[in-house]
């Protein structure tokens, strides 16, 4: 049993050692291939590398041998072209050579042609000379044979002409003054009646009331609220009087204030299409028209510049040009009637030669008090006049409007045709009405008396006058001062103004509480 043990062990231990023989006899003859295929492939690379070296060699001559020909090339290029200039400086340089020698030629006969002329005026003074000599001794002889001396002679000539021209003159200048006189009469009729044909301005006139349409009757409603409240707020907040009528599906604003008017029209148009009518909300769109209607005013000044091709305006007078398309004078629309008077004049002033650019300006400012003569005291002319100083306008300008009531004395031709175009523009047919004006100032006159009492925030006259409402300051008035004021407006209006029926004098004193919640 031991020894088959041991027989096992020493096989296995014969078998590992024949294992480990064959195992490196196998590893040393992949080694002596793997020799034998490495130094072959360095014998191949070797070879590649002796290729190489050739074919580069090879192309490095080719591409010296091509550089060394094109550089030929050029040298001989070069060698021309320095060839060619030469020859063409020579060629510029006999030129010259020539030139220079007709020149020398040009020079010496004008030399002798200099000498023959100073020759020929030498000649030329003696000869004068001589003619003066004879000339004068004419002179003498008659003087001896007449008896007179020359200016005696010329003396008595002019005294005999002027005797007999002074008459002829007299009556041919009597005849021009005259004919003059006609022609101007004349001509400056055909420079108005044409300048008036070739500005043809339609005739319109402001209105007092504005229709307001409805999608329905039931907003109609909507409108006046619960108990009222509705309108109440618009026509306080806006100052106007909101007509609800019998007509279907409108809505009738009145105010004799055309601003205060389109304010109200734009708020309750937007009040319309939003659907949300309530005190609160009427007051955000009232103070949301009320600033875009600023941009609107600025936009009607820019227009109006664009129309008559004016520029270099501030923007502040821009905004106050603007502001004269709500105000009215006698019905007539004041931004219109200043356009009017602006092509009028500039019309004239190319007629007569002026400066026509000049003459829009002045007709066009003459006018610019009244845009805000209703926030400031004075008579539009004088603010006119100030408003121009402090745009720094032209002293034509500031005359023009000072003048074209006859205030002050004009003192351009271009001032007197603005008081013209002025003129030309108020008495054509239709431009003006009376009434309007007379009930525009009446109804002014009545908001004044309630502006100027203490504690008064704003004041509005409705219903073409008949009532009057007094917004006051709840701050700072109670409700036993809110009746004094009442009473107070009631005695100014009867001491001072003049009107026909009643007037129904209502103050509101309106306190409100408000948060915002965040």
């Amino acid at each position: 049993m031991n020894s088959s043990i041991w027989f096992s062990i020493l096989l296995i231990v014969l078998g590992l050692i024949l294992g480990l023989i064959v195992s490196f006899i196998i590893n040393l003859i992949r080694v002596n291939l793997a020799s034998k295929k490495v130094n072959k492939m360095i014998e191949n690379a070797k070879s590649e590398i002796e290729k190489l070296k050739r074919d580069s060699a090879l192309a490095q001559k080719e591409e010296t041998h091509k550089l060394k020909m094109d550089l030929d090339k050029e040298i001989r290029e070069k060698k021309q072209e320095l060839k060619e200039n030469e020859n063409r400086l020579l060629q510029r340089e006999s030129n010259m050579d020539k030139r220079d020698e007709m020149y020398q030629k040009r020079e010496t006969a004008l030399d002798e042609r200099e000498d023959k002329l100073s020759e020929k005026q030498e000649e030329i003074q003696n000869e004068k000379s001589k003619v003066e000599e004879i000339k004068k001794e004419q002179l003498e002889l008659l003087e001896k044979i007449s008896g007179f001396s020359k200016e005696k002679a010329k003396e008595l000539v002019m005294s005999q002409v002027k005797e007999g021209m002074t008459k002829e003159i007299t009556e041919y200048i009597r005849e021009r003054e005259n004919e003059a006189r006609l022609e101007a009469d004349s001509k400056a009729r055909e420079l108005i009646v044409g300048s008036m044909q070739r500005y043809a301005a339609d005739i319109a006139s402001d209105q007092t009331v504005t229709v307001v349409d409805l999608p329905n009757d039931e907003m109609k409603g909507r409108l006046i609220g619960r108990e009222g409240r509705n309108i109440r707020t618009i026509e306080s907040v806006t100052g106007v009087d909101l007509i609800i009528d019998d007509t279907p599906e409108a809505v009738v604003l009145s105010s004799f204030d055309p601003l205060r008017r389109e304010i109200a029209r734009v708020t309750l148009e937007n009040l319309i299409k939003d659907g949300r009518i309530h005190p609160t909300r009427i007051e955000e769109v009232y103070d949301k028209v009320c600033k875009d209607m600023k941009k609107q005013i600025i936009q009607y000044g820019q227009d109006t510049l664009f129309e008559l091709g004016l520029t270099k305006f501030d923007p502040a007078l821009i905004e106050i040009i603007g502001k004269l398309h709500f105000r009215t004078s006698y019905g007539q629309n004041a931004l219109e009637h200043s356009k009017e008077v602006a092509e009028l004049s500039g019309i004239l002033a190319g007629e007569l030669g002026e400066n026509v650019t000049l003459a829009k300006r002045a007709g066009l400012l003459h006018d610019i008090g009244k845009a805000i003569d209703h926030e400031v005291e004075g008579s539009h002319v004088d603010i006119g006049v100030e408003i121009a100083k402090k745009y720094h306008e032209d002293d034509v300008v500031i005359n023009a409007i000072a003048s074209h009531h006859g205030d002050v004395p004009a003192t351009s031709v271009i001032s007197s045709i603005v008081a013209i175009a002025d003129a030309l523009s108020a008495s054509r047919p239709g431009a003006r009405n009376d009434s309007l004006e007379n009930y525009i100032k009446r109804l002014s006159q009545l908001e004044e008396v309630g502006n100027k009492i203490e504690g008064v925030e704003k004041t509005y006259a409705l219903q073409a006058g008949r009532e009057l409402r007094v917004v006051v300051k709840p701050e700072e008035v109670d409700d036993l001062q809110a009746h004094k004021i009442a009473r107070e407006v009631k005695e100014q209006i009867e001491a001072n103004l003049k009107y026909p029926g009643t007037i129904k004098i209502t103050v509101i004193r309106e306190t409100r509480a408000q948060e915002e919640a965040k």
